[in-house]
């Protein structure tokens, strides 16, 4: 058993003890799987005891929902910000304590120093990159081992989800707000003249269940797929956004020649 420090404690405002509660089970989601998010197991990470996490999340599930939400949100905030006086910031989760945001140190796209925003002034931030950069990034960023736990995070919520209605909501939230930031991305791009698209929200739809399919084996045979699947979410995005192949490959990356006949 875990000992905890019975001293004296420094009192949080709640608003903090809330936050550092789920910041606390997005790690443990991210690392171990949203089943060992329990009030026990929280609790353990922190050193308090199970009552204290219990008085903020008296349910189990709803503590596994919003770490959830966390890890996700923060990730999709590294990976695609929202654009300033976006439409889709209203989507934010309202609580001023929320840890989903760029800053969420299980991030691989979170700045290096998780205390510190972003700087917008920041030319490498995807909010300032032109449309096909941002893309570019995107793919790159999402085929590289650091988004695994992410792709391992999706699948074991969508799987539990069948189960936990708390869960579900907040899955299927994300799902529409991830499906939205790359619609408003290739909205703007279509827009731009840099892609062509004629349902930026059917082609967001397409582009994810690419990466959501690529994902599906990520906890067997991963090792021996990799390969045939790696630029499978790319490949479709650049079909779907009527761009030469290769086009959203990583920069540097040296493309195989085409050598198919044209059958199917």
């Amino acid at each position: 058993m875990t000992s905890r420090d019975t001293g004296t404690r420094t009192r949080k405002a709640p608003a903090e003890r809330r936050h550092e509660i789920i910041r606390a089970a997005a790690r443990v989601g991210l690392a171990e799987g949203l089943e060992c998010v329990t009030l026990r197991r929280i609790a353990d990470e922190l050193g308090v005891q199970p009552g204290l996490v219990g008085h903020y999340f008296p349910a189990a599930d709803t503590l596994v929902a919003d770490a959830f939400t966390s890890a996700t949100m923060a990730e999709l905030d590294g990976l695609l910000p929202a654009a300033p006086a976006d439409p889709a910031d209203l989507e934010r989760p309202k609580d001023p304590a929320s840890p989903a945001h760029p800053g969420h140190p299980e991030s691989p796209t979170a700045p290096k120093d998780p205390a510190a925003p972003a700087d917008p002034a920041d030319p490498d931030r995807p909010g300032h990159k032109d449309p096909l950069s941002t893309l570019r990034r995107f793919f790159t960023l999402i085929a590289s081992t650091e988004f695994d736990n992410v792709s391992k995070l999706w699948l074991n919520a969508r799987h539990l989800s069948r189960y936990r209605p708390a869960l579900r909501d907040h899955v299927i939230d994300q799902e529409l707000l991830w499906c939205r930031r790359i619609e408003q991305l290739i909205a703007t791009g279509a827009s731009a003249g840099v892609f062509r698209c004629a349902n930026p929200w059917a082609a967001a739809v397409r582009i994810l269940v690419a990466i959501d399919g690529s994902s599906a084996y990520i906890n067997t045979s991963a090792d021996t797929r990799t390969a045939p699947i790696a630029d499978l979410a790319r490949t479709v995005a650049e079909t779907e956004l009527a761009l030469p192949p290769g086009s959203l490959a990583a920069e540097g990356t040296t493309m195989p020649p085409d050598t198919s006949t044209g059958a199917r």
